[in-house]
């Protein structure tokens, strides 16, 4: 203990106090440095926050070894200064070459800014999920169709960029899907990543469309070596597939007047024409949410007690 408290008592002690103070303020290059250091600490994240950080410390660490070689002549401050400010002029070089190569096209950089800027998503994770479609935007002509009900296989998933797609069962319409939504998020979410399965719905442009297609594979490959980007694109399909439910809840009613709520379906006593068993089983046959969902209107006895 007595060794400990010689060194403390040494490494406190050994230098003589201030006892007398320079009156004199330094010059006008030290006061510039330390309020670049104070503004530069206040930068934000991402790239063009590193880069804010960065090019401001560089400055403030310039003019301190300018300071340290013209007012204090100390060869080591003037030192250490000038390599701090090598390193942010370096890192500020290397960020500024990734922000050149994260670019992407219009489109790219639009969806960007509409949907994955606002949720915090930075351009390098978002430059891993472009990769993953191959940079592409695929375009749809008018009355074309995307998918075909019984016949096209669910082998992707796609987004709408722009246009307007019209969804139909049996020739019966369920709901449009507009820009900055998914075209087949409810037939994603219906399978496992083993299964295979065809589109219930037929899916048709009722303008020129573009959209932007990630094979499921591919896509689930991204996932197993990223599980932020997991989690991502469960939240946004899980929230179009909402939007869906309530698009077709908006337009389904079961008379005198009263609305049919997917949230609250037993509150609802009205009798419906009867439907056929065997109408019923196959339309509750296991497939996409939104296929399930259209055939409430049809399913009588489900809202009959």
């Amino acid at each position: 203990m007595g060794e400990n408290a010689s060194f403390w008592e040494s490494l406190i002690y050994a230098h003589p106090t201030c006892t007398t103070w320079k009156q004199e303020a330094e010059g006008s290059i030290y006061h510039l440095a330390s309020i670049l250091f104070v503004v530069g600490f206040m930068g934000g994240s991402g790239f063009f926050g590193l880069l804010y950080v960065f090019s401001l410390l560089g400055l403030g660490f310039l003019c301190s070894s300018v300071w340290a070689w013209l007012d204090v002549c100390a060869a080591d401050i003037f030192s250490w200064n000038f390599i701090l400010f090598a390193i942010c002029f370096v890192q500020f070089i290397y960020v500024t070459y990734q922000v050149r190569s994260v670019a992407f096209d219009r489109e790219f950089q639009e969806l960007y800014s509409a949907l994955f800027q606002p949720l915090g998503i930075s351009l390098t994770v978002y430059r891993k999920i472009v990769l993953c479609c191959d940079a592409e935007v695929i375009t749809l002509e008018k009355e074309h169709c995307y998918a075909m009900q019984g016949k096209t296989p669910i082998d992707k998933l796609s987004l709408l960029v722009s246009g307007r797609i019209r969804v139909t069962v049996d020739g019966e319409f369920l709901h449009y899907i507009f820009p900055l939504q998914f075209l087949d998020s409810p037939e994603w979410d219906s399978l496992r990543p083993t299964e295979e399965g065809i589109f219930q719905v037929t899916l048709t442009a009722e303008t020129d469309c573009r959209y932007v297609a990630w094979r499921r594979k591919k896509l689930y490959l991204l996932f197993a070596k990223h599980r932020f980007i997991s989690r991502l694109f469960s939240i946004l399909i899980g929230s179009d597939i909402a939007e869906k439910l309530y698009a077709l809840n908006d337009r389904v009613h079961v008379g005198q007047g009263f609305r049919y709520d997917i949230r609250l379906p037993n509150f609802y006593h009205v009798a419906l024409p009867e439907t056929p068993p065997v109408q019923q089983s196959h339309r509750l046959q296991r497939g996409s949410p939104r296929r399930k969902h259209a055939g409430v209107t049809n399913c009588g006895s489900f809202l009959t007690q």
